[in-house]
């Protein structure tokens, strides 16, 4: 039997140890020994890309913020799904985890760092949601955390309060769309983005392709017209 081995280890803003493991191909992300992510469950992943993205069709150039790097499976499923004109930022607070995927993940999704279309951002994604204004965005993914439930950071929570739902709906074009993945529902947090003014659609996704039942949400905001 292959052993875990151990690739690369580092500490989040607030202390807490991360371990990337590697395993007879496969990739995982732990936090204080906790699984957070790994590369057989990527399905929710990339359905938040499809989600998020199913309405830039028509959209010549357009401008997509990816908030979490991860492994990089949302990146990847962006990616596939826009055109060449398209600016993709993907925004990462832990450096670490952007060296790990260039250095450790290039055969799984790293190389896509090095995209012409994509520019990555090692900040939050709360400050670059607010600074955004300028330059919104039409479409904005947030893989950050376990959803509105922060598992990783306190701070994070900050993103999926009140205060935090105003600043992406401002970060949006007209029209444009924010896409949130979940480790589970939360009614509260779908109220806040109807309440902003987004037409709201709550998706069960599976973790893994032939999965029996769903396991994570995504939650899907989109701007009205005229608003």
């Amino acid at each position: 039997m292959k052993p875990f081995r151990t690739l690369a280890e580092a500490r989040t803003p607030e202390g807490r140890h991360l371990k990337l493991h590697e395993h007879d191909g496969d990739y995982f992300i732990l936090l204080n020994g906790q699984q957070l992510m790994n590369s057989r469950a990527s399905t929710s992943e990339r359905e938040l890309a499809c989600l998020a993205c199913r309405h830039l069709e028509g959209v010549e150039c357009p401008r997509i913020l990816v908030g979490g790097l991860g492994l990089g499976f949302t990146l990847k499923g962006v990616l596939d799904l826009v055109g060449p004109g398209a600016v993709v930022h993907a925004a990462e607070l832990i450096p670490e985890i952007v060296s790990w995927n260039h250095e450790y993940l290039q055969g799984l999704n790293g190389g896509l760092l090095d995209d012409d279309r994509v520019e990555i951002l090692v900040a939050d994604v709360y400050e670059v949601i607010r600074q955004a204004v300028k330059q919104p965005y039409d479409a904005i993914l947030l893989d950050v955390d376990n959803g509105p439930v922060a598992f990783t950071l306190e701070e994070n929570r900050r993103i999926y309060q009140k205060a935090g739902v105003s600043q992406i709906v401002r970060a949006l074009r007209p029209e444009g769309c924010v896409a949130v993945w979940s480790a589970g529902k939360d009614r509260s947090f779908a109220d806040r983005l109807f309440r902003a003014g987004l037409k709201v659609d709550v998706v069960g996704v599976k973790a893994y392709p032939n999965a029996p039942r769903d396991a994570h949400v995504v939650f899907l905001g989109q701007r009205r017209p005229g608003d």
